[in-house]
C-alpha cells in the first residue's frame, strides 16, 4: 500500500449560512500558488483524544505533502479550528473556514457534528472530507461529501461475522447508547448479521448518554450468561461499562468498533485485565510490515512521541485523498475536483480502495486484540 441532530442542525446551519457567501472579496486576492485546506476537529472537550489524534496526522500529511512538491506544485495553506465536540461549533467552524477560502474541508470526528457540516456544505459545493464520521446518513445523497472510514453499519456487520466464523460464538449480547447513532447503528447491524449467521441474540440493553451506572442492565445480560457482549461505544463510557460488566459477573468476550481505539489511555494499568482478550474492529494496526505503513507509524512516533491511533491514519489518508483528487482533477473547479475524487482507486495507509455510489470506501477491517495492555493485530475481516 501507498501514501496515500433535525432542526438543530437546520437552525445552526442558517445561523452561519452567510458566512461563506460569494461577497467575501478577501478570496479575490488569495494566493493562487496555494491550495487552501481547512480541517475542523474536537482537540479540547470530551473527544479531544479522538480530534487530537485526527489531526495530528492531518499535520502529518500537509508537512509531507509540501516538503515534496505540494498538490500539483502549489504549496498547501493549512488552517485547522477547535469544534470542541459540540454541533454549533462544528457548524460555526466550517463557515468560518469557508469564509477564509478553504477549497477543501477535512472533519470532523463525530457524527452528529459532521452530519451538520455535510448538509451545509452541498451548498457550496466544497469537497468535504471526514476521517471518522460513520453514520451512514453523512454521505448519502451528498456528492461532494466522502469519508476514509468505515460506515457504523459495516462495523456492526464485520464484528457479527468476526463472533461467528472465528470466535464460534452461539449466543450474543448487546448494551448500546441509545442516544448515540454511532453506538445503535453498530448495534443494528450486528443484531441482523448476527441473527442471519445463527448466532442467538439473548439479551439487547440500552442506557442514555449521561448515564454512568449500568448495574440493572448488565445484570440481565449476566443472567443470560452471551459468549460476545458487544458494546459499541467510545472510550470514555468503555472505561466505565467494562469494570461494571466484570463486576456483574459477565465472562463474555467483550467486543467493539474502532471506538474502542484509545481506551488503554483511560484505564490504569492495574485494570487491564478488565478488558484482555476483548476485540474490535479498526482501520489499521501498528503491528502492519507494510513499508509504506511502517514509514507512517516510525515517522508519527518520531515527529508525536507516541504510538498513532487509527484516527491518525485516517487523518492522514484524507489528506491525500484530496491530494490525489485535486491532482487528477481536469480543472479546480469544485465540480471536477469532486469527480476526481470519486474516480480515484486509493492506496492508503488505511487500506487499498475505490468509492462506492455513496463516496464509501470499500475495504476490509482489521480485528483488533487487547493483549497484556495493547493492542495487537488478529486479522482482516470483510462480511459475507
Amino acid at each position: 500500500m501507498k501514501k496515500k441532530f433535525i432542526m438543530m442542525v437546520a437552525m445552526a446551519s442558517v445561523f452561519f449560512a452567510g458566512c461563506g457567501s460569494n461577497e467575501n472579496t478577501s478570496e479575490e486576492s488569495a494566493d493562487k500558488d496555494t491550495v487552501k485546506i481547512g480541517s475542523t476537529f474536537p482537540t479540547t472537550g470530551q473527544y479531544s483524544n479522538y480530534g487530537v489524534s485526527t489531526l495530528n496526522g492531518v499535520k502529518m500529511a500537509v508537512e509531507e505533502i509540501n516538503a515534496n512538491g505540494g498538490i500539483g506544485g502549489k504549496q498547501i495553506d493549512f488552517e485547522s479550528l477547535d469544534d470542541k465536540g459540540d454541533l454549533t461549533d462544528t457548524v460555526s467552524s466550517y463557515h468560518k473556514l469557508v469564509e477564509n477560502g478553504a477549497e477543501a474541508i477535512i472533519g470532523t470526528n463525530t457524527s452528529a457534528p459532521t452530519q451538520a457540516i455535510a448538509e451545509a456544505s452541498v451548498a457550496d459545493g466544497i469537497p468535504l472530507v471526514t476521517p471518522t464520521g460513520a453514520d451512514i446518513n453523512i454521505t448519502e445523497g451528498k456528492a461532494n461529501v466522502f469519508r476514509a472510514c468505515y460506515t457504523n453499519p459495516y462495523l456492526g456487520s464485520v464484528v457479527a461475522t468476526f463472533a461467528k466464523e472465528t470466535l464460534n460464538a452461539k449466543t450474543a449480547a448487546i448494551l448500546q447508547n441509545s442516544s448515540s447513532d454511532y453506538s445503535t447503528g453498530i448495534a443494528d447491524a450486528f443484531e441482523e448479521k448476527a441473527k442471519e449467521l445463527g448466532i442467538e441474540i439473548v439479551a439487547n440493553e440500552s442506557y442514555g448518554e449521561n448515564d454512568t451506572d449500568f448495574k440493572a442492565q448488565l445484570t440481565t445480560i449476566a443472567g443470560a450468561k452471551p459468549d460476545v457482549l458487544l458494546l459499541p461505544e467510545y472510550y470514555e463510557k468503555l472505561s466505565l461499562i467494562t469494570p461494571q460488566a466484570r463486576e456483574a459477573n459477565i465472562e463474555a468476550t467483550f467486543l467493539g468498533g474502532d471506538g474502542w481505539d484509545g481506551i488503554l489511555k483511560t484505564m490504569d494499568e492495574s485494570s487491564y485485565d478488565i478488558i484482555q482478550d476483548a476485540y474490535f474492529a479498526n482501520h489499521f494496526s501498528i503491528e502492519d510490515t507494510d513499508p509504506e505503513v511502517k514509514k507512517f507509524i516510525d515517522t508519527y512516533r518520531e515527529k508525536y512521541g507516541e504510538d498513532p491511533t487509527a484516527f491518525s491514519a485516517l487523518g492522514y489518508d484524507s489528506v491525500y485523498i484530496i491530494k490525489d483528487g485535486f491532482e487528477a482533477s481536469k480543472s479546480d473547479s469544485n465540480e471536477d475536483r469532486i469527480a476526481a475524487i470519486k474516480a480515484i482507486n486509493f492506496e492508503g495507509i488505511t487500506g487499498d480502495f475505490s468509492f462506492d455510489e455513496n463516496n464509501n470506501p470499500q475495504k476490509s477491517a482489521v480485528m483488533m486484540k487487547i493483549d497484556d495492555g495493547k493492542y495487537t493485530f488478529d486479522s482482516i475481516v470483510k462480511p459475507n
